[in-house]
């Protein structure tokens, strides 16, 4: 018996032809565009300036994304976060942060060189699935609000049942409230975002090659330039300034407390799993390079210690930014990389054309991406595959809505390690005479076979009748221990003193031939020691 391990794959090194140029620099773009308010967004949030998000997308962009283990992954400062910075910012101060990163940095990458990011691949489909679509529902719950320059509340249920409210409020002209105008902003931006992808395969290929998002944010900036809207626009730190925070030795002091440390490895726990778990999902939206997660973990940790060095916030793989750099063409790591460099250019050089985007058009780019992670259609595939997987999706997608991302992945995760643990406890016995021959008896085994389903087996073999000649059917166990066929293999002796035969039956698992079935084969073959060779089926 042998079993086959995988191999690592490989690393793509950041390099790009000519011919790739155009859309890895276009898909930079959207990226950027996406990433801009989010930066800033995130930090607010967070209880620190503007400024620190925009220096973790670029760490982000060129540090994280140079050593990328997961080729299309674009990192930055993340939603799933924001809590925990909140309260190290609220228990120790913001002095406190740098010295925490890096040491949560360090971590990470110790963590990545002893090759423990392949661990997250063991996280169940329906979990990474599951956590698409919750991010996608509470971004499009969220951002819908944005569209109309509202704000959103916190509660992912609030804002997803209050999207009427936010309609009426775009649809209704008042006195005092610009949110109708916004609106026509944001529907512009979904318009074209819909009607451009759904013409997309028509176009000729120097058009397709322009990102939808581009064009509606383009859109919404010349409408609002022209008809001079007042409605929200980006907001941008002023200048370079103040960017770069170095920490001082008063912060270093901190990480002697043992809750400061424990906040250093809740954040090193909380931004790999994130990270690595969203450069597994991102895998399963296209179909180039594979992941390579202890290298892409050794560069999360690379890109924290150094956002800690200089003042950012921690660091993680962004499902929403991953999405659009796939969604919009990218191949490479460049486009992840140019992204940090524009927004470096833009802080530092056009702050003045970054504040005439309309917050409503770069709200609608979000809404329809939130839209297409939202997918439906998974649950009949999972369902096919076995039930808990689907009862599994959908608890953790309503998990995440109602919690946040973090505990509804743990809710998920932990529901996947009960299914694996009821299905490696749970074992049923079916036993039945054929119609054709009363004198032969078949016990269908279904579930796993373990010490912990003795019992069940032991009470089915009892019932069998004496005299006749039994068929044990093992092709719908998922796994046989040896406790297990030692009980067949007593009980076969002790049957065949009655005058009865026991035969275990093996062809279907000639047929399937994986390496569980090897294991049952030598069972089976043990169990049918010294039988003659006719009896063996």
């Amino acid at each position: 018996m042998s079993t086959t391990t995988a191999e690592t794959p490989k690393v793509e090194k950041p390099k790009m032809g000519a011919k790739g140029f155009f859309t890895e620099f276009l898909a930079s773009i959207v990226v950027f565009l996406v990433a801009l308010p989010l930066c800033l967004g995130i930090a607010i949030a967070s209880g620190v300036p503007p400024a620190m998000g925009i220096v973790s997308g670029i760490i982000g962009g060129i540090a994280v994304g140079y050593f990328a283990g997961s080729p299309l992954q674009v990192s930055g400062p993340a939603a799933g976060l924001v809590v925990i910075v909140y309260d190290i910012v609220q228990t120790h101060g913001i002095i406190a942060l740098g010295p925490i990163l890096v040491l949560a940095g360090i971590i990470q990458m110790v963590a990545g060189k002893l090759k423990l990011g392949q661990w997250f691949r063991a996280v169940a489909p329906a979990v990474i699935y599951a956590m698409l679509t919750g991010i996608g529902v509470l971004i499009f719950a969220s951002q819908f609000h944005v569209m109309v320059d509202d704000t959103p509340v916190s509660s992912g249920v609030a804002n997803l049942f209050s999207i009427p409210q936010a309609i009426w409020k775009g649809l209704v002209v008042g006195e005092d409230t610009t949110h109708h105008l916004a609106a026509r902003i944001g529907v512009m931006a979904l318009a074209i975002l819909v009607i451009w992808n759904a013409l997309k395969p028509k176009l000729p290929s120097f058009l397709k090659a322009v990102p939808a998002p581009l064009l509606a944010v383009a859109a919404g900036f010349g409408a609002a330039a022209y008809f001079e809207l007042p409605i929200n626009y980006v907001e941008v730190p002023d200048s370079m300034s103040g960017l770069i925070n170095l920490p001082t030795l008063e912060g270093a002091a901190f990480l002697l407390k043992p809750s400061v440390l424990g906040s250093a490895i809740a954040v090193a726990v909380i931004a790999s799993a994130e990270a690595l778990l969203c450069a597994v999902a991102v895998d399963k939206l296209h179909d180039g390079p594979r992941s390579d997660l202890d290298q892409e973990l050794f560069a999360q940790g690379l890109g924290n210690t150094i956002s800690g060095l200089i003042g950012g916030l921690p660091i993680t793989g962004v499902i929403v930014r991953s999405t659009a750099n796939v969604e919009s063409g990218a191949k490479t790591k460049w486009s992840a990389i140019m992204h940090a460099g524009w927004l470096l250019l833009a802080v530092g050089a056009l702050p003045f054309v970054l504040e005439r985007i309309p917050v409503a058009s770069l709200a609608a780019v979000l809404v329809y991406i939130g839209y297409k992670l939202i997918n439906v259609k998974i649950i009949q595939t999972l369902w096919t595959r076995g039930k808990g997987e689907a009862v599994i999706y959908i608890v953790t997608v309503c998990a995440i809505v109602a919690t946040n991302l973090l505990e509804g992945l743990m809710i998920g995760i932990a529901l996947a390690f009960l299914k694996l643990a009821w299905s490696f406890s749970h074992l049923d016995v079916e036993q039945s005479e054929r119609a054709d021959d009363p004198g032969i008896v078949d016990l269908r085994l279904r579930g796993s076979g373990t010490f912990v389903g003795l019992p069940t087996l032991a009470r089915a073999l009892k019932k069998v009748p004496e005299g006749k000649e039994v068929h044990i059917h093992l092709e719908d166990v998922d796994y046989v221990d040896h406790a297990c066929f030692e009980l067949i293999s007593d009980w076969r002796t002790q049957y065949e003193l009655t005058e009865g035969e026991v035969v275990v039956e093996l062809d279907t698992l000639h047929r399937r031939g994986t390496y569980r079935n090897e294991q049952k084969q030598e069972a089976a073959d043990a169990a049918n020691a010294s039988k003659p060779a006719s009896k063996v089926a």
